[in-house]
C-alpha cells in the first residue's frame, strides 16, 4: 500500500523549512534568506508559466494565452511587493551580517537570467558567468537559442491572419530583437481591428511594464540598503542596476503608440 499523502509530505516541508541556514547570529539574516528563496520559487513558477504561454501563443490559443498572462502578471505584482518586506531592513541591520554572504550575489541568480532570456534578452555574458557544462549555463544558453516570448507572439499574429514582415517572421532568434517600423505598422493594424489580439498586446505591455517596475524598485531597494557602494560578491550594485532601467522588453509594442 502506498503511504498516505500528508500536507507536510506533499509539500516536502521537512526540506523546505530546513533550507534556511543563517551563517551569522544576526536576527535579520533569516529574513534576507527567506525573501531570496521565495524569489527563486517565483522565478521558477514564472518560467513554468511563460513556457505554457509560448505554447499557447504558437498554437493560437487566445483565451488560454490571456489567462496565463494574467497569472504571470499577478505573480509579478507579488514579486515587486516583496521588496516592501525587504525594505524594512535598515542599512545597519544588513551591514551586521553582510560579510557572512562571502562572494555570493543576486547577480548569480541563474533563474532570473533564464527568465530574461525567455523574454528575449540575448547577451552571451549571461551564460558566461557559469562554468561550462553546468546546468545553469546550459539552461540559459538553451533559452537564448530558442524563440522568445515576442517571437511566439509574432507567430500568434500570423495565425490570426496578419501579414508579418519576412525578416521578422524568419529572424535569427539567437540575436537580440530589433525595433522594426514594419512590425509596428502590423501592431497598429492589430489595435485598429480591436479584437482579442489587441487585448493580448495590452497584456504583453503590462508584462513589460511589470518587468520595468521590478527593475526600478530593485534599484531603489539596493540604493536604500547600501547606497552607491559595490554589491556583494564584487558586483557593481546599484551602479549596474541603474543601467538596466528604461529598456523595454517588447520595444515595438511601445513604439507603435507614436504612430498616427
Amino acid at each position: 500500500m502506498a503511504e498516505p499523502v500528508t500536507y507536510s509530505g506533499y509539500l516536502r516541508l521537512d526540506q523546505l523549512l530546513t533550507a534556511q541556514q543563517p551563517r551569522s547570529n544576526e536576527h535579520d539574516e533569516m529574513l534576507f534568506i527567506v525573501i531570496h528563496q521565495i524569489y527563486e520559487l517565483w522565478f521558477k513558477q514564472l518560467l513554468h508559466e511563460l513556457g505554457k504561454l509560448q505554447a499557447e501563443l504558437s498554437s493560437g490559443g487566445t483565451t488560454h494565452a490571456m489567462r496565463t498572462l494574467r497569472r504571470v502578471l499577478a505573480i509579478m505584482k507579488i514579486v515587486v511587493a516583496q521588496l516592501d518586506v525587504l525594505e524594512t531592513m535598515t542599512p545597519t541591520q544588513f551591514t551586521r551580517f553582510r560579510d557572512w554572504l562571502g562572494t555570493s550575489s543576486g547577480f548569480e541568480s541563474a533563474q532570473f537570467r533564464e527568465l530574461e532570456a525567455v523574454l528575449g534578452r540575448r547577451d552571451p555574458t549571461m551564460a558566461g558567468r557559469y562554468p561550462a557544462g553546468s546546468p545553469e549555463r546550459d539552461r540559459i544558453s538553451a533559452a537564448m537559442a530558442r524563440p522568445g516570448v515576442f517571437d511566439s507572439f509574432v507567430r500568434y499574429l500570423a495565425g490570426q491572419g496578419y501579414d508579418i514582415p519576412a525578416d521578422i517572421a524568419h529572424r535569427d532568434v539567437t540575436q537580440p530583437p530589433q525595433a522594426s517600423d514594419a512590425m509596428q505598422q502590423v501592431l497598429k493594424r492589430v489595435y485598429d481591428d480591436d479584437t482579442d489580439a489587441a487585448a493580448v498586446c495590452e497584456l504583453l505591455v503590462d508584462l513589460d511594464e511589470g518587468m520595468q517596475e521590478w527593475r526600478y524598485r530593485h534599484v531603489k531597494m539596493v540604493q536604500r540598503t547600501i547606497g552607491a557602494r559595490g554589491g556583494t560578491g564584487g558586483s557593481a550594485g546599484a551602479t549596474y542596476l541603474t543601467t538596466t532601467l528604461g529598456k523595454p522588453t517588447f520595444p515595438d509594442l511601445w513604439a507603435m503608440r507614436s504612430l498616427g
